[in-house]
Parts: C-alpha cells; structure tokens; sequence
C-alpha cells in the first residue's frame, strides 16, 4: 500500500499575497504570511502571560566585512528578526504593536553611491508590498515614530536572553535615547525571549513545510554524493558536491552549518571539517564515509548525516555497527510521540548500540542494561541523540525556564534539551557509536569500565571511525514524520552506490516513517510521491 501520510495543504498558496522563492519555478514559494503568523503565535503567548500591550523591537543583522578590508562576508539574517519579519537585507529595524498586530519595518536610507555598486535602491513601499507588513519607514525617523507609539503602547519589550546550546547572550536593541525609556521604566528586558523561544519550538504548518523542502533537498544532495564517493576522490570533493546540489537543484545558498566530510578514521571526530582539519583527506577502499551536511532555505535548515562504506559494500564489521545505529534510530522512530521525554528516547537508543557492542564482543561480562548503568554507552555514543531544528541547526528552546534541566549523568548530559515532546516540534534523530581513542584509552584505564570491554576485540576497531545516522522529524499528534528520505538500510544504500535509482518503488523500512515528497509544479508547496510500503 501507499504512504498513509500526506503534506498538510498550506493556505495562501493562491499567490495574491508576496512571497519568497529564489529561482521562479524552480524552487520552494514561501508565502510570506508564514512571518504574520509567527508574530501573531508570539503575541498570543504574550496576551497569555497578561502583557496585552507594548512594542516589541528588533533589530536585524548588520553587513559585516572580512576583518579590516573592504571584502564583505555574504550576508545571514539574524534568526530571531529572519523568524518574525523574513527580511534578507542587512541594517532593518522591526517593530509589533502587541495592542493591534500592526508590523513597521525601518530601511536604512542608502546613500546615491548604493545605485552604482550595489544596485536600485528601493522605496519603502517596495518593501512593504515584498515583505507584507503595514508600513514601512527609514531608521532615521525610527524615534519619531517611537515617541508617537509609545503613548498608546506604554511600554517596549526587547530582545535579552542566554542561548542554551552557545552560552552566548542577546544584546537588547541600542537606539539613541533609549536611556530615557529605561529611566521611566518602559523598557521590559525579561518577557520577549521566553515567550519568542517557545514561539520557535512548536513550528506551524508553514514552517514545516519549508523545512520538509529543506530535508527534500538535502537528501537528494546525499543521495548524488553517495553516487559520486569513491576511492581516489578527496572529502572536499564530495562536500563540493553537496554544496552545487543544494544550490543548483534547490536555491540554498548556504549549507545549514560547516559540512562534516570525514572518512576513515576522520569520521571518529563529531565536528570534523572545521579550519584546522579541511575536509582534505584521499577516499581510500576500506572507509567508512560519514557526511553531515544539511541546507538551508529562507533562513530555515536541515541537518542530515549518511554514513555508507566507500567501496559501496559492507564488511561485516561495518554492517554490525551500522545496523546497531540504524537500530537505535528505528526504537526512537518507534517510540516518540507527544508525551514522551526526549531523555527516553536518548537511553533507548544508546540501549540499542550496547546491545550491537555486546553481539560483537566488544562489551561483555554484563547484561546490557547493566553496562548502560555502569556507563560504558557514553563511552561509544558520547553526544545527545538530537536536538531542537528550525532557523537554527541547534534551534533555542532546549533549556528555558520552565523545562527540564539537564541530566548530569553522562550522555545525558550532552542533550541540547530534556523536554518531554509535544506536537509540531522538530528535532534531529541522530544515534552513533565512534571508536574516539580518547574516550577508550580513559575508559581502560578506569577499572570500572575496563572489566566490561574486551581489548582484543576492541583493538580490531581501532582506526574504523565511527558511524551517525541523522534525520529531521515533526512530532505528530500520534507519533513522527520523518522529513529525511536518505538510504538507509544497507541494501538501499548499496543498491545506489552500485547506481540503483532513488527513490525506490518500495519502501522496504516503514518502520523508519520517511515521508516520500516532491516539489509541486511552479514551487506551489511540497505534494507526496508514492512509494509502495512492502
């Protein structure tokens, strides 16, 4: 039979309202009533936490340059303005009547030089009608403004807050005069991040469905690195290859993060590709591949990661630890629904990797239920199982206030959020066992741990790397979508290194609950593809 899941029919796909699409025809149209939505998600919470009035401003990003030359970096709208407001250029004011819903925007007026090296310069009824919002106005009359709305709305709510997963703070919006404000105590620096993090933790149905082009895109850019891979070929190649896919194919200009293209032993190292280790070492016959690399689109992301054989066939001690990953993400699969605790899922799955660990000979002298106690899981599966997505890979909302704290014992302690799952979250399934000589030689010198591994059959794996798993999932009402449709078994995955078509007729792992999509024609939306489920 055919998937019984299907894309939710988004409303205001009729095209009389402004909308983003990079390429016409060619890529995902977004609505830009997805912005209107999400700032009137905001403002409901708000009124639920009795602040039925005020102005909520933000400022967007600024246009920065390569240290002090005249070289710009490519420019990337700070999340939190790109979520509520869904504007690409650089130095925009935002601002949100909680009162009305009325939404002003503020350009920067551009000097006639702009016209010569940069292009038209527009009008603010330009970018009102592109971007849909009341009224738009240039930053130089942003006080003006402010001190006729102020009288109506009594107070301002800016944008200050911890981001769990950096540690790093948002700086409130600075403008001259605002001293004046916070000395006659209108400036409320404590309601807006709670209340817009947990806007960004549940997605509409807009949102998910830019996030499922996002997850469309990314797994069929893998798919065709899949196909290229080879001996010979260097790691950069194939995140070259990921990188024209996305863009060519999907209008993502940007991967979602720095692409992790490690092969061999690289493949031990949970954020390889960084500066100090390129993405630069030769393919060799007996690697293992793993590739996380993710795109993304209209500031929204994905995050996948394929690990394959680059000689297109398993060994046998590749194929015990990948069925022992693929294992663990198939009980989350299985298991996650609304209700349950993401902590859970995260010691199911490491469950199942000690068991593959166990049936290999690595592990032994215990039960693995025993072993996952005494804390031999961390040792080879030393990350969280997944995270929060959304215009961020590592998405906020994992440990604000009024959620769980982080466990402390470890593993756990490496999750980005505790939180028990709730409909129309997205987050990454991402189990993995690493043989990292780091965490081995510590856990043999510790006679706690070392009773329970075998070092002779350990040291047959030294040098293998490591094997992650990743896809993107919606919570549902009654369990997960699964956005990603990368090969996963490991008949699918060497059915396409050996040049098998994808997707394929059947789906051989329901279990898995890919949802099969396609872009619909002129870009109207993502539609279901049918692939029988055997």
């Amino acid at each position: 039979m055919s998937s019984t899941s299907s894309s939710v029919a988004i409303p205001g796909y009729g095209w009389s309202q402004p909308v983003y699409q990079l390429g016409k025809d060619k890529t995902l149209a977004i609505p830009m009533s997805i912005h209107e939505s999400s700032r009137n998600k905001l403002i409901t919470i708000l009124k639920s936490k009795d602040i039925t009035s005020g102005i909520i401003l933000l400022r967007g990003g600024e246009e920065s340059f390569i240290y002090d030359t005249d070289g710009e970096n490519l420019f990337k709208q700070d999340s939190w303005f790109n979520y509520l407001f869904g504007v690409k250029e650089p130095g925009f004011y935002g601002a949100i009547s909680i009162l009305t819903g009325k939404t002003t925007l503020f350009i920067p007026r551009l000097s006639d030089e702009y016209a010569i090296w940069a292009g038209e310069i527009y009008p603010p009824q330009y970018f009102q009608k592109i971007y849909g919002v009341n009224e738009v106005s240039y930053t130089d009359k942003f006080n003006e403004w402010l001190n006729e709305e102020i009288i109506i709305e009594s107070n301002i709510l800016l944008l200050e807050g911890r981001n769990s997963d950096s540690g790093s703070h948002c700086v409130p919006f600075v403008f001259n005069g605002i001293e004046h404000y916070y000395r006659e105590g209108k400036c409320d620096v404590k309601s807006l991040f709670h209340a817009l993090s947990s806007a960004r933790v549940l997605k509409s149905d807009y949102e998910i469905e830019v996030m499922r082009y996002c997850a469309y895109i990314a797994s069929n850019a893998h798919v065709e690195v899949m196909r290229l891979a080879k001996p010979g070929l260097y790691e950069y190649e194939l995140e070259a290859k990921f990188r024209y896919e996305i863009y060519s194919k999907g209008g993502c200009r940007r991967c979602a993060y720095t692409s992790i293209c490690a092969c061999g032993p690289n493949s031990a190292v949970l954020h390889y590709g960084h500066a100090g280790a390129p993405n630069d070492r030769k393919l060799l016959d007996n690697d293992m591949a793993l590739l996380d690399m993710g795109a993304e689109y209209h500031g929204y992301v994905s995050d996948i990661t394929c690990s394959y054989p680059i000689s297109g066939h398993f060994t046998s001690d590749q194929s015990a630890i990948y069925n022992g990953v693929l294992a663990a993400q198939r009980i989350v699969f299985e298991s996650a629904k609304p209700g349950f605790s993401w902590p859970t899922c995260h010691k199911l799955a490491e469950l199942e990797i000690i068991k593959a660990l166990v049936s290999i000979g690595i592990l032994y002298n215990a039960s693995p239920i025993q072993l996952q106690e005494f804390g031999l899981g961390a040792v080879f599966f030393p990350h969280g199982l997944g995270h929060l997505i959304g215009c961020d890979t590592h998405d906020v909302g994992g440990y604000i206030e009024g959620t769980p704290s982080r466990h402390s014992n470890p593993g756990l302690n490496k999750l980005r959020t505790a939180r028990v799952l709730e409909e129309n979250m997205v987050l990454t399934n991402e189990p993995g066992c690493y043989f990292i000589d780091a965490l081995l030689d510590n856990a043999i010198k510790d006679p706690n741990k070392s009773q329970y591994i075998n070092t002779n059959v350990l040291e047959r794996f030294r040098g293998f790397g490591g094997v992650r798993i990743e896809d993107v999932f919606v919570v549902t009402a009654t369990g997960v979508d699964n956005l990603t449709t990368c090969p996963r078994l490991i008949e699918e995955v060497e059915s396409v290194k050996a040049g098998g078509p994808w997707p394929p007729a059947y789906d051989n792992a329901p279990y898995l609950k890919r949802h099969w999509t396609r872009l619909n024609e002129g870009g109207r939306g993502m539609i279901d593809v049918n692939v029988e489920i055997k």
